[in-house]
């Protein structure tokens, strides 16, 4: 079986080394051997556990979050429902279950999904059975318009491609994957000259200089958000993504792998293990605003779902919870709120059509 790493080789050794949004793209997205092709990502026998497979409380206040803005947005009987890269579908199924009592909701969902594994799309299938039946798409450009627009995206930005830039004597350059002449492994080089892209940087960034110093880059990150935050001004809407980030400059070189639920080298198992990078919240909120939306956040995930009601709901859940289960409840919340797990990391940011009030969960 031809592996990934070959190919990639291949690529490398005919035509140069190449960059390390080429690189992650190949990695991730290969149309046959990407990780997101062929990857078994969630769950203890996946990669990794993302919020709504910690705690069904995850999914229940979200659902809530999206029910405030419908109704915000004056009940339309339309409405477009959309999940970027949901998962198994967890998220989206305690999100309809704890909604369904809410008048006329359910009724004017039209729910999309974004998502190219072809496996995640029979599990979503199967945990939404009982709410509805969804569309499946490859992008969200494929996702129709002419309708306000729901979204929320949960550990999404954070797998889409990054640049990197490193610090040289003469300025920034990009930052490249090549190979080792002698072995043909895979390792980090740097293009000749100074990168275009250094014009992006934050001006604080861009003075740094450090020799061997990275800077990061996602121009997908924000064509991505400049597109939903034009579909929201245009239909209007609200997009909610949760991810793990900073609010500003940049953190250097954030580039990770993870296989088994460890970190490993990003050069090895490839089209195996997930490849991620934090997500650069200031940026977002930047390209939101400059596509006509209004922002509320980014904030932590933790302050977020306390926001919502989270204490509140899992004090609920104890009341009929063996002693156990109540002990499990407590766990779960604490994994998800508290400064020292996701609270703090993880960080909540929302975009909406600038006619409709704040979002909950950014007070």
């Amino acid at each position: 079986m031809v592996e990934l790493a070959d190919i990639i080789r291949q690529r490398i050794a005919l035509a140069g080394p190449i960059t390390v949004s080429e690189f992650m793209t190949e990695a991730l997205n290969h149309p046959v051997l990407g990780y997101y092709r062929r990857g078994k990502p969630l769950g203890a026998g996946g990669d990794f556990v993302t919020a709504p497979e910690i705690s069904q409380m995850f999914g229940e206040l979200i659902g809530a979050w999206l029910a405030e803005r419908w109704t915000a947005l004056g009940s339309p009987r339309r409405v477009l429902l959309v999940e970027l890269g949901p998962g198994r579908g967890t998220l989206l199924g305690d999100a309809l279950r704890a909604t369904r009592a809410v008048p006329g909701f359910h009724d004017a969902l039209e729910p999309h999904l974004v998502e190219i594994h072809a496996g995640l799309r029979d599990a979503q299938r199967a945990a939404l059975a009982d709410h509805v039946t969804p569309r499946w798409h490859e992008r969200f450009a494929d996702v129709p318009s002419g309708a306000p627009l729901l979204l929320v995206a949960n550990e999404f930005l954070d797998a889409l491609p990054i640049r990197q830039l490193v610090r040289q004597p003469w300025g920034w350059a990009e930052r490249m994957v090549g190979l080792v002449r002698e072995s043909a492994k895979f390792a980090f080089a740097s293009a000749p000259g100074k990168s275009p892209l250094a014009a992006l940087l934050p001006d604080a960034v861009r003075a740094i200089d450090r020799f061997g110093s990275v800077a990061e880059l996602s121009p997908a990150v924000t064509s991505l958000t400049s597109e939903i935050a034009r579909r929201i001004a245009a239909d209007h809407g609200a997009a909610l993504f949760v991810d793990y980030g900073y609010d500003s400059g940049t953190n250097g070189d954030t580039l990770q792998a993870l296989r088994a639920h460890k970190p490993t080298d990003v050069f090895e198992a490839i089209g195996e293990a997930d490849l991620t990078a934090h997500v650069d919240f200031a940026a977002v909120a930047r390209a939101a605003r400059q596509a006509g939306a209004a922002v509320d956040g980014p904030t932590g995930q933790g302050d977020f779902l306390r926001d919502l009601g989270i204490e509140t709901r899992a004090a609920l859940l104890r009341r009929t919870a063996s002693p156990a289960q109540a002990e499990a409840i407590d766990a779960a919340s604490r994994r998800l709120i508290d400064p020292d797990q996701m609270g703090t990391l993880f960080r909540a940011i929302a975009l909406r059509d600038p006619s409709l009030p704040p979002a909950a969960g950014f007070t």
